[in-house]
């Protein structure tokens, strides 16, 4: 199936040798007149269709122009709209473009004097901005594993189409993911539930490494993953794309398809994503677990296989004082688990696994998200008031096979768990600007979440929780370049968890001697208050190349429904889990350094931190057992950790940039009975070296060729907290290739993505792999292609 579609995209790719090949070039670069740096997404159009955007280095090229004389148009949303005059009459005409940035810029009525980037840099807390060129570039089988390639952040991977998110070497609740606004609510603090986003349409993220509390909440304690929404179309506009993907490791076929418009002041976008794919292959034929080996027909990772179909809406208005937009989303998927992965009960089990590697036998999840979200904005004199309101709706099944469990007798279906998650929430904050020079920013965040639960298999509780949170910061600018942030923040927090009996009696020994059968009790009513502070303060330096940013900040993070009143076996992390009622939010406080500098050839960054938790909750094993699974009681202890990330690029030609990362986390209980190890999951010490080779003509139809290799050096993780064990260090290389390619029009070009993961077949384990645990390696040789076809 691969090699049809494989076939199909070539098909496309090689019909544009039929078109005719002009003989004329235009390109150039786009720069700040004061900065002198790169501008990213510039639009230059000209007559007789000529059209471009600046990438990521300024540059743009303009393929297929007749000779003549032609009026280019240069305008970007931060800087004064530019034109000139350009003759073209010879093979290649090579300009430079230098803009002057806006002092009022106009982003459709949102006022503001300064850059996307500009702002990050003037922010004190460390922040990165992953651009759309990024994701389309780096695009993985979910989002997380796309942004892996970021230092600092890696994922917790479940099988080939899910993963969730970690920064600096913590996740789960520890991460917020926003997006448009929004905190994303799910089932997120389970080792295998992935995260319910469809990255197609995404724009752009901005990542926040450490402390965020002050301006994200609870959740927020190590970091941010902000999906900002798409830029506003432009006026009487209509235009979309059509993505195609095809995989060989795992069969995937997917396409996604987006639309958007814009009549005056009515806009609108849209989005149909569907994928399908089939179990995926290991470079190994054997799996062991407990002593017991697991045979893999042709290397597949059996019942990993899947499908998702996802689907978004948006509409909005644009108006002279406010401007506001609707969005709808829903994400369903269905996923299988590796048949072995779900305790040893697969060893006596008649479902043949290995007879079609497409089908999704037991056990498996389906999951469906379903968001509704409105960003709206009001513009008062010097006020600016932001509104968001959010309902979502999560509802997750865990199918198992039904097989009795000590006194609990054979289920009559195969739901084993149901969770049904309803999030209210509401975000309101005023920044008023006195001046150019002062931002005064207060605000307030409220949630309600009520959360059921179903199937005869019980973990965590019924529960309802509700967060309120009142902040306020303030942003100074001292100068031109240097700028100081700081703030407080209050937060309430109730949760009210419901009883849970047994369904099945159990038999229990009493103290005379005699026997009684009684539905056990799980869980209590019971409701739990909490209360925090936090806050921050920092500087940023922004300097002719360099910048410097100096943050401290403390945040925390309110216990979770599992932490507090868990009681019930996890057969997807084969072991009992008991929660603790007694737990404290976490407090965490850290120290964020940052050093930046940037040339036009050289580029090197290093962002160090200091971390202390107070009260770290964290899944100890005990020496008791539960029916042969080993009990784990949640508990809290004192962690220190420290480490950073370290960057360096260098642009040996005007073609050739080499590029090197390193990221490194240490991490030391100081308390508690895991005293002096670490903490779980804890990632080991990385590196990344890239290579990008960029074309300067075009070859055949391939307009603006680049080639990628990414050469990944991961040390052995020794540092471990029992039970987990040892992870050996690994080498893996990937190659990429993309191009720009005329199929229907030369103004708009398709992109054609070609990229080899795990050229050698190399067999390694990542430490912080969901499947690590039992000994399954990461995905073998997997070839990918991938065509966007805008419209």
């Amino acid at each position: 199936m691969f090699n049809k579609a494989l076939c199909l995209l070539l098909f496309f790719s090689l019909n544009t040798i039929l078109l005719a090949q002009e003989t004329f070039q235009i390109k150039g670069t786009v720069t700040d007149a004061k900065t002198l740096q790169p501008i990213e997404g510039v639009t230059i159009i000209g007559k007789d269709n000529l059209y471009a955007i600046s990438s990521s280095d300024g540059s743009f090229v303009i393929n297929n122009v007749p000779s003549g004389d032609y009026t280019l148009t240069i305008s970007h949303v931060a800087y004064t709209t530019k034109t000139m005059v350009i003759n073209v009459n010879s093979k290649t005409i090579t300009i430079a473009i230098v803009l002057n940035e806006l002092t009022t810029n106009l982003d459709e009525i949102t006022v503001t004097g300064k850059t996307k980037q500009r702002l990050a840099d003037e922010t004190p807390m460390v922040s990165e901005l992953v651009s759309k060129e990024f994701l389309t570039t780096n695009r993985e089988n979910s989002l997380m594993q796309t942004l892996s390639k970021i230092p600092g952040v890696s994922t917790i991977n479940i099988g080939s189409g899910q993963s969730k998110p970690v920064i600096r070497g913590l996740g789960f609740n520890r991460v917020s993911v926003v997006q448009n606004g929004v905190k994303h609510e799910a089932q997120q603090w389970g080792n295998d539930h992935g995260l319910e986003i469809d990255q197609n349409g995404i724009e752009e993220i901005s990542i926040i490494k450490g402390a965020a509390s002050l301006l994200y909440g609870s959740d927020a304690i190590a970091g941010v993953v902000d999906i900002q929404p798409a830029k506003v179309p432009a006026e009487n506009s209509l235009g979309g794309e059509v993505n195609l993907l095809a995989e060989s490791n795992n069969d995937l076929l997917g396409i996604s398809a987006g639309l958007q418009g814009r009549k005056e002041k009515w806009y609108y976008r849209s989005r149909l994503t569907y994928r399908d794919y089939g179990d995926y292959k290991v470079p190994t034929d054997k799996i062991r677990y407990e002593s017991y080996v697991f045979d893999l027909h042709d290397n597949y990772l059996r019942n990993t296989a899947g499908n998702e179909a996802n689907a978004a809406f948006s509409f909005g208005y644009v108006g002279d004082s406010f401007k506001t937009e609707t969005f709808f989303s829903n994400v369903n998927a269905k996923n299988g688990f590796f048949a072995n992965a779900h305790g040893l009960e697969v060893r006596t089990s008649s479902i043949d696994y290995d007879r079609d590697n497409r089908d999704v036998d037991l056990p498996y999840h389906k999951v469906n998200h379903f968001k509704v979200v409105n960003n709206t904005t009001f513009y008062k004199n010097k006020h600016t008031i932001h509104l968001e309101l959010g309902f979502q709706n999560n509802h997750r099944e865990e199918h198992s096979e039904p097989v009795p469990h000590g006194y609990m007798p054979k289920p009559n279906n195969s739901k084993e768990r149901v969770f049904y998650k309803n999030t209210y929430s509401l975000n309101a904050r005023d920044v008023f600007k006195p001046n150019e020079n002062y931002d005064i920013v207060i605000g307030v965040n409220t949630e309600y979440q009520n959360n059921n639960i179903g199937g005869w298999g019980f973990l965590i509780p019924e529960y309802d929780r509700f967060t309120l949170g009142f902040f306020g910061f303030s942003h100074i600018d001292l100068s031109d370049k240097l700028h100081f942030q700081g703030g407080l923040r209050y937060d309430f927090g109730s949760i009210k968890t419901n009883a849970y009996y047994d369904w099945f009696p159990s038999t229990i020994n009493n103290s005379n001697g005699s026997t009684s059968r009684i539905y056990l009790q799980r869980s209590q009513n019971k409701t739990l208050d909490f209360n925090n502070v936090s806050g921050s303060l920092g500087l940023s330096y922004i300097g002719e190349k360099t910048t410097y940013k100096f943050n401290i900040g403390k945040s925390f993070r309110m216990p979770l429904a599992n932490e507090l009143a868990s009681d019930g076996v996890n057969y997807h992390m084969y072991r009992f889990e008991r929660g603790n009622l007694d737990l404290d939010p976490e407090e965490s406080y850290q120290l964020d350094l940052e050093m930046d500098y940037s040339s036009k050839k050289l580029s090197f960054g290093f962002s160090p931190f200091v971390n202390f938790f107070e009260n770290f909750i964290y899944l100890n094993p005990t020496s008791n057992y539960y029916e042969t699974l080993q009990i784990y009681e949640y508990t809290q202890s004192k962690v220190f950790r420290f480490g950073g990330e370290f960057r360096l690029g260098y642009a040996f030609l005007d073609n050739l940039r080499l590029d090197t990362s390193v990221e490194y986390v240490y991490s030391r209980q100081t308390s508690g009975p895991k005293k002096d190890f670490t903490i779980p999951f804890s990632p080991p010490l990385s590196g990344l070296l890239s290579a990008n080779y960029r074309f300067k003509k075009q070859l055949l139809f391939f307009k603006e060729l680049q080639f990628f290799a990414d050469y990944r050096i991961t040390a052995e993780q020794d540092d471990i907290v029992p039970p987990e064990e040892k992870t050996d260090g690994y080498q893996v290389l990937n190659l990429s290739m993309t191009s720009n390619i005329n199929l229907f029009s030369s103004a708009k070009a398709a992109q054609l993505r070609f990229k080899v993961n795990n050229v050698f077949n190399t067999k390694y384990f990542n430490h912080t792999s969901f499947y690590r645990l039992i000994d399954v390696p990461e995905a073998g040789r997997n070839v990918s292609i991938s065509l966007t076809i805008p419209f």
